[in-house]
């Protein structure tokens, strides 16, 4: 047959479709995002033909159709409409490639015939939301509502909405209604015979004339008003073309719209209507998004497989179970093409015994289960994830209209490889390279303008500040914040440095203006940091609250860690910094006395949070000593008489159990520069006392790290202190080695004595050994320590052994399960022949444990030691002779003072 013989007889056919069907509009009455309703509404405007298409919609969008036909319009998408005074009051009608309404758009755009949209003005329902104070949850109050009349952008009315689909399931015997929708719809098959294209039409228009008999609105008070408005726009349409119209809209509203009523009791209906300024857009969508039911009614649990359906030409089973195999290879799972074929088998058959017309979801996800996962459910939910909902994300061409800040991300998105995807991934940065600093910047500054499209996650282990990790994915509701983040700017930094601005000007907070200053700094906001600098100094004199200057602090040192890698100038931060820091180090002591179990809890993190910071801080703050004067006499090259060992840096350990007095003691490099009380006097001009004991290491206080040290001393020594904060400053001194072994296990067993209520000891062991960083591995290689620990809780009362017990689960839960079972070895073998003490590392060592040699062998450790280089990638630096060097010299070299709190 000719091509003219083909056009003759589409046009007979036309024709004859037209004298045969009734008068009036063509109604299609369809199913939102429902792959059988876009294939029928296909056949049907093929047939039908008519002079002009309506749709559901909002009128404004109207200009935006042509859009459709664009090429690089590439579905989901879905309409935007907003607020112009108010962004975030939104709505979308999210549209796919499935979707009737899509396809009734482009069919009409193909043929060259008008298109409209006919449902009530996004002005209207935008203004509705809004009076009625209803929202959604992720800012966007997605507008469209169901075909089969569920939720709209109303939000849950006061009567429960029906469902109509679950209605006419239930009706027929079904308990779920995708599934009988699915037989009656999607699996309808001609077998061979003639149909007409209108059949499927009328008998849901049948079923929902019924239904809204008996329902009415069915809960949705509104779709009166919209139903109005689409009856006007189908009486303008009649006027300009006729009955030789189609309309396209849920099929919930086709008894409304073929139902006589008058021109001034629809208008009566939209009187008085609130109205707002709104602006509509293009923006993509995704199937991740249209999966969901929170707002936008018309959610359907499974886009992806009716993607699938729709696009599938034949054999649709055949053709799932192939990408399904595709998808399991691609993960490093063995499925053979002898799997896919047991597994469409196995569908069929599964479909057969159930008396299903074609195998639907639940079938093949039966078969894929059993065949492909083996029974497991682990890899079916990867199945679940990437093809049953799907990955599609949409794309719009840029013809399509964009607030200004949006034109500008997607430039910059462009220009650093920066894809928008709605899958989620890691994305890491080297801060070294010119394009990842960059990528860094804008996610920085988009987080600063609540555009959550990135947050930082925890990357490889790394000790350098050069590295960044990220966890990006992008979803429709996004363009929503944008357009709100649009307010500030017209570019993404102009936008975040308003907002920082205004952020630092309304702060109360101090821990406020500390975030938002790192934040600055992260993002490269020179123009905001002065600003913010000016509302951080101000909050940090006014704020004399240990707790949120402890808070602050870390932030701070965060910042000036960064200006590093970033080459940001920091110095404004720094004496700032070490402001907030003598402050802590002054009311801190007295913070730690009178608190309950919450808040003792809560002030042992901020004092690891404070010492990791001072640990960064150190050599940036600072030190600010002040004029001492030194009057003590030396001869020689050292005046000091110690009898003891220095055990720490800078530190003397004297025989005389006196205290030192003083707040910062001279900075000496020397050996044994700190003077002692037996033998010297020094006189500062500021005064402290150091309760530290004398037989322990007295600290160097000159500069902010000897400051801090003296005040872990005095906290770890006062009794009126909470055993956690006492037991966790005396752990963060015995890791810095501003504590001996010694006096380590000395406090351990005055905080342990039988003098010490049980609650309060296990307190203070949580914060010596508590968390999983390290307390386990302390107790395992020192002995003593842990016969402390075995001796007091074999002697705990057993009417209190019941209070005691959940302190000390959480305590030793935490450690990893190597640790517990050495742990629980050491105490099964029980002390060694000395006792506790006998297996310490001070004076008076005895015998070793059992299993324990006298001390190190170096000759097998320097014989392991190419081994473990080679393991970590190490490389033997050679020594003075040209040998690798290896041995205690090795060792020594690689030392490093600890910095931190260890958990």
């Amino acid at each position: 047959m000719t091509r003219a013989e083909t056009t003759r007889a589409e046009t007979t056919r036309a024709e004859t479709t037209r004298a045969e069907r009734p008068a009036g509009p063509l109604l299609l009455g369809v199913r939102h995002h429902g792959p059988g309703s876009a294939r029928a509404v296909r056949a049907a405007l093929d047939a039908a033909r008519p002079q002009a298409v309506l749709v559901e919609g909002p009128p404004e969008a109207d200009a935006l159709l042509p859009l459709a036909a664009d090429e690089r319009m590439r579905p989901p998408v879905a309409l935007l409409a907003h607020a112009v005074d108010d962004p975030g009051q939104a709505a979308f009608w999210p549209l796919a490639a499935f979707s009737p309404e899509w396809i009734a758009i482009r069919w009409a755009l193909e043929h060259g015939v008008p298109v409209r949209f006919i449902d009530l003005p996004a002005a209207n329902s935008l203004a509705m939301t809004q009076g009625n104070g209803e929202g959604h949850e992720d800012g966007g109050a997605e507008e469209d509502e169901g075909a089969d009349g569920e939720e709209g952008a109303e939000g849950p009315a006061a009567r429960a909405p029906i469902d109509p689909i679950g209605v006419l399931a239930r009706t027929a015997g079904y308990d779920d209604p995708e599934r009988w929708w699915e037989d009656v719809v999607e699996h309808r098959t001609r077998d061979g015979e003639a149909v007409d294209p209108r059949a499927p039409f009328a008998a849901l228009a049948e079923a929902m004339t019924a239904l809204r008999e008996v329902y009415g609105d069915g809960g949705h008070p509104r779709d009166a008003v919209r139903e109005a408005h689409m009856r006007i726009q189908l009486r303008k349409a009649g006027k300009e073309f006729g009955d030789d119209i189609a309309v396209v809209c849920g099929a919930w509203h086709v008894p409304a719209l073929g139902a006589r009523t008058t021109l001034t009791a629809d208008r009566a209906l939209l009187k008085g209507l609130p109205k707002v300024k709104a602006e509509l857009t293009w923006v993509p969508w995704s199937h991740r998004r249209l999966a969901r039911h929170s707002g936008y009614g018309a959610g359907i649990d499974s886009p992806g497989w009716y993607g699938h359906l729709f696009d599938a030409p034949d054999r649709p089973i055949e053709r799932w179970m192939t990408k399904v195999a595709g998808l399991m290879r691609d993960e490093d799972r063995f499925v053979s093409s002898a799997h896919v074929i047991e597994a469409v088998r196995l569908a069929e058959t599964l479909a057969a015994m159930r008396g299903r017309p074609l195998a639907g979801l639940g079938e093949t996800t039966d078969a894929i289960r059993a065949v492909m996962c083996e029974g497991s459910d682990v890899p079916l939910a990867l199945v679940q994830d990437r093809l049953i909902v799907g990955e599609a994300l949409g794309e719009v061409p840029d013809t399509a209209p964009a607030v200004p800040l949006q034109r500008d991300l997607t430039r910059q998105q462009r220009t650093l490889r920066l894809r928008p995807e709605a899958q989620e991934r890691e994305l890491e940065l080297d801060l070294r390279k010119d394009n990842d600093a960059a990528r860094s910047r804008l996610l920085h500054r988009l987080r600063i303008l609540a555009v959550g499209w990135g947050e930082p996650a925890a990357g490889r282990a790394s000790t350098g500040t050069f590295r960044e990790s990220w966890r990006l994915r992008w979803e429709p509701e996004l363009y929503v914040q944008v357009a709100e983040a649009g307010t500030w700017g017209t570019t993404v930094l102009s936008a975040a440095t308003a907002k920082a601005g205004a952020q630092a000007a309304s702060a109360t907070a101090l821990a406020e203006v500390t975030a938002l200053a790192e934040q600055c700094l992260l993002a490269e906001l020179p123009d905001a940091l002065p600003v913010v600098m000016r509302a951080l100094a101000d909050r940090a004199a006014l704020d004399s609250d240990v707790g949120r200057l402890a808070d602050a602090l870390p932030a701070l040192a965060r910042t000036l860690r960064y200006g590093d890698v970033r080459s940001t100038d920091t110095a404004a931060l720094a004496g700032v910094a070490a402001g907030l820091a003598e402050r802590i180090c002054v009311g801190l002591p007295p913070a730690c006395t009178g608190l309950d179990a919450d808040g003792a809890a809560e002030l042992r993190g901020r004092v690891d949070a404070v010492h990791t910071a001072i640990g960064l801080l150190t050599g940036a703050a600072p030190a600010n000593p002040g004029p001492a004067t030194d009057t003590s006499t030396e001869t020689g090259t050292d005046a000091d008489t110690d009898t003891g060992t220095d055990t720490g840096t800078n530190a003397d350990t004297s025989t005389d159990a006196n205290a030192d007095t003083s707040t910062n003691a001279d900075t000496d490099t020397s050996t044994n520069a700190n003077a002692n009380a037996n033998a010297d006097t020094d006189t500062d001009t500021d005064t402290d006392t150091d309760t530290g004991t004398g037989t322990g290491t007295n600290a160097d206080t000159g500069g902010l790290r000897g400051r801090w040290t003296a005040v872990l001393h005095k906290v770890a020594a006062r009794d009126t202190v909470a055993g956690v904060i006492r037991g966790r400053a005396t752990r963060l001194l015995l890791d810095e080695g501003r504590l001996a072994e010694d006096d380590a296990a000395r406090l351990m067993g005055l905080a342990l004595s039988p003098g010490t209520p049980p609650a309060d000891a296990a307190e203070w062991i949580e914060g010596f050994v508590g968390g999983a960083a390290g307390g386990g591995m302390l107790l395992v290689h020192d002995e003593r320590l842990l016969g402390l620990v075995d001796a007091w809780l074999t002697g705990v009362p057993a009417d209190r052994f019941a209070d005691v017990l959940p302190l000390l689960r959480r305590t030793f839960s935490a450690y990893e399960a190597g640790v517990r079972r050495t742990l629980g070895e050491l105490v099964r073998r029980g002390p060694s022949a000395g006792g506790p003490a006998a297996t310490g590392t001070g004076a008076g060592a005895g015998a070793p444990a059992p299993g324990f040699g006298q001390g190190l062998d170096e000759a097998r450790a320097d014989a392991v030691e190419p081994v473990l280089r080679l393991l970590l990638g190490l490389h033997n630096d050679p020594g003075p002779d040209g040998d690798a060097r290896s041995g205690r010299a090795g060792r020594a070299a690689n030392v490093e003072e600890p910095l931190g709190a260890t958990g």
